[in-house]
């Protein structure tokens, strides 16, 4: 490493010295591609006042990648001298005059393309050396590597983003599902390239996703008969009972509801703390969006026209005189109808399918996941977990961004930018994030 103290600055006629000097090596190397690395305060002006360095000194400049990490600069750049200038010198002068550190390498030329391999998402409320071990090994077991760790987010939860590559990818991928089971943080693996960034439709389930609650046992509970209700929806949603045919079991026990309890489950429905943040950002960044239940349109409805949602599909209850027939009118959301609407509202939109993102936590949830282009489990119940590729674990609906590629930053400097969206109405986000 070359220092960049004023002793280690060469004089004059350090060129002329029989001694081989580092500086000698670099000037001798000159018309060989080096790579340079340059750490320390960062301060305005450093990145400014290096490329008019070597744009006077004619090199060329041929990549260049840079990170600050709490207000200290690491850049690296690999460039080519031309012959008779010594770039290295001034390079060195530069360094001590701005307070940072400079080194040189000499690196093959040209550089290899690199190939599109995974992204490793890490979420939750901790991420410690345990958990970037463990991705470590897997790589290091498939002759992988780490390319490129990226933190995107502090808070609520911390989520790391590691561009990874190696030479058998869906043997990589398949070794961190399995490993991620064994973490305490959730690990979200998907392929790297153009088909992660053009995702533009996302579609979510309702209750126990979008909301914290089961939209029919809040109004079974106005029935008197919760724990009934409570049953058949557990089994349903674990894949122990057809959901069409526990639909209709438990709607007929709310036979004789008046049709007013439907206004009231409504004022007591809790979003999943981050649902605005991540619906309003959807919206920033050109998302289509769409919820599809198997509750009832009488609700998800008026859910979609407060968050703003483009999309909502569910069941509609029969109400005859004022009161529940304990009947639904026309076809069932279930499980296969959940996946053929994600369908319709794709194809209505104009969006291949491979450009989808589906949420959900339940098994009827479970055929619209794998028929998107990705499908994510959200604190989802065991049978979900195993069947999908991604499961997050973490209480915001909003760290799904992240998975995304999203970063928490650009979140938050677009709704200070922004301050006219509204936050007010009748169904708080409990994290106001």
């Amino acid at each position: 490493m070359n220092s960049t103290t004023p002793d280690a600055i060469p004089d004059d006629n350090s060129g002329n010295n029989s001694d081989t000097t580092d500086t000698d090596v670099c000037s001798e190397a000159s018309t060989e591609t080096i790579l340079v690395r340059i750490s320390g305060p960062d301060h305005p002006g450093i990145t400014a006042g290096l490329m008019e360095l070597l744009a006077r000194a004619g090199a060329g400049l041929h990549d260049v990648e840079q990170v600050l990490i709490r207000g200290q600069l690491f850049l690296s750049l690999v460039i080519t001298v031309p012959p008779g200038r010594d770039v290295m010198k001034e390079l060195l002068l530069f360094g001590w005059e701005n307070k940072v550190e400079i080194d040189f390498e000499v690196v093959k030329d040209p550089a290899v393309g690199r190939v599109p391999g995974l992204v490793v998402t890490l979420i939750g409320r901790e991420v410690s050396p345990a958990e970037f071990g463990a991705v470590a090994q897997v790589l290091a077991a498939h002759d992988g590597n780490i390319d490129r760790i990226i933190r995107l987010a502090r808070y609520p939860v911390l989520a790391y983003e590691l561009l990874t590559s190696g030479p058998d990818l869906e043997a990589m991928r398949r070794d961190l599902m399995k490993v991620a089971d064994t973490l305490p943080c959730d690990i979200a693996v998907n392929r790297e390239g153009l088909g992660r960034r053009a995702a533009r439709l996302v579609v979510l389930d309702v209750d126990s996703t979008l909301i914290q609650d089961e939209v029919i046992e809040l109004m079974a509970e106005q029935q008197g008969c919760l724990d009934e209700v409570a049953t058949i929806t557990a089994k349903a949603m674990e894949g122990e009972l057809d959901f069409g045919q526990s639909l209709l079991a438990r709607v007929k026990l709310l036979e004789g509801l008046d049709s007013e309890s439907l206004d009231r489950t409504y004022e007591r429905i809790r979003l999943t703390p981050g649902a605005r943040t991540f619906v309003r950002t959807l919206q920033r960044l050109g998302f289509r969006t769409a919820i599809v239940s198997g509750g009832f349109t009488h609700l998800v409805e008026r859910l979609a026209q407060d968050l703003g949602i483009d999309h909502a599909y569910a069941n509609t209850l029969e109400i005859v005189d004022g009161r529940l027939t304990g009947r639904i009118v026309g076809d069932i959301v279930d499980r296969a109808g959940k996946e053929t609407l994600l369908r319709r509202i794709a194809a209505e939109e104009g969006i291949p399918l491979d450009q989808t993102v589906a949420v959900g936590d339940g098994a009827n949830d479970l055929d619209m996941l794998n028929a998107a282009g990705f499908g994510i489990a959200f604190n989802a119940k065991p049978v979900v977990q195993d069947a999908v590729e991604t499961a997050l674990n973490v209480p915001f609906l909003d760290a799904i961004l992240f998975v995304l590629g999203v970063r928490r930053e650009d979140i938050e400097a677009a709704d200070n930018e922004d301050e006219s969206f509204d936050t007010s109405g009748p169904l708080p986000d409990a994290s106001q994030i």
